[in-house]
């Protein structure tokens, strides 16, 4: 392909890997995980059963 002549393919390469790496990295670090370590407090209600 003489278009690309003027890019070295390990360039192109490493430029490809490069955005890759970072689309990887801004998809990781933009989600928001829940706290799940909060207790709520929650009553347990005991059913009594009058048969």
């Amino acid at each position: 392909m003489p278009q690309m002549a003027p890019l070295s393919w390990l360039n192109l390469f490493i430029f490809f890997i490069m955005i890759f790496m970072l689309f990887n990295v801004m998809n990781y670090f933009s989600l928001i995980y829940k706290n799940n370590n909060i207790k709520k407090d929650t009553k347990k209600s005991i059913i009594t059963w009058k048969w």
